[in-house]
């Protein structure tokens, strides 16, 4: 009982530090699963489901503020959507998953901790509509592969190109992430993968914490601090995958 209620205040932990930043938390909720050794049967789309209920939150709050742009959204989403939808229907091995999680766990660090832009950018470049399809679809295949929305992917290629701002790219994030999510749960559900009977429980716990990470992240502060508290927690995570 403990352990479990453990379990629920870390989800709405890393649904505050998540949305603060526009994404849903996919990576971290796959992470605490993986420390409370949750079967990962069930895992994948249960961290889709509880995704896209926190990046709708985020993306509302980030919307509200005036930082989203749909050109920079659409160009990924035309490739994504589909690929997370066949990604999502691929089940691999536990050895090979342990390996792209912890990869893309490794990625999640390295873009709370700030490797990837640092700073905010004052002048964003033009999109290369082409680069932008091939990046959505190997985005769309991976995050619907492992079980995640993908923005913790989307948001440092945004970043490093120069095609958007922080919380531009923070908004863009959120709604990529819920509709690969969603596309990504459909797949799942059409091979038959399961979902933990605690689902209800955990949203609920999420969708407290996601409210109040993206009413803040959007409108308040900089999470520099908890970003990287949430990077330990990844890290341990990346460990445990490794040497299990």
């Amino acid at each position: 009982m403990i352990q479990e209620i453990y379990f629920l205040l870390l989800i709405a932990i890393v649904a505050f530090l998540y949305a603060s930043v526009g994404h849903g938390g996919a990576s971290g909720y796959l992470a605490l699963m993986v420390l409370f050794e949750i079967s990962p049967l069930i895992m994948k789309p249960s961290a889709l489901l509880l995704n896209i209920f926190v990046s709708a939150i985020a993306f509302f709050q980030y919307y509200r503020q005036g930082f989203f742009k749909w050109k920079l959204l659409f160009p990924f989403i035309i490739t994504s959507i589909p690929l997370s939808f066949i990604g999502a229907k691929i089940q691999i091995d536990a050895h090979t998953y342990k390996v792209i999680l912890a990869t893309c766990l490794f990625a999640a660090i390295l873009r709370l901790i700030g490797v990837f832009g640092k700073t905010d950018i004052e002048n964003s470049k033009a999109m290369n509509f082409s680069l932008a399809l091939i990046i959505g679809g190997i985005i769309g295949f991976i995050s619907g592969m492992i079980g995640i929305g993908g923005g913790i992917l989307l948001s440092p290629v945004l970043l490093l190109l120069h095609w958007a701002k922080m919380k531009e790219s923070a908004a863009v994030s959120a709604l990529f992430i819920f509709l690969n999510s969603a596309a990504g749960i459909a797949g799942a559900f059409s091979s038959l993968q399961n979902i933990s009977s605690q689902i209800y429980i955990w949203a609920l716990a999420g969708i407290l914490g996601g409210t109040l990470g993206a009413y803040y992240g959007s409108a308040r502060f900089n999470n520099v601090v908890l970003k990287y508290i949430l990077s330990v927690v990844l890290i341990f995570a990346c460990i445990k995958l490794v040497i299990t």
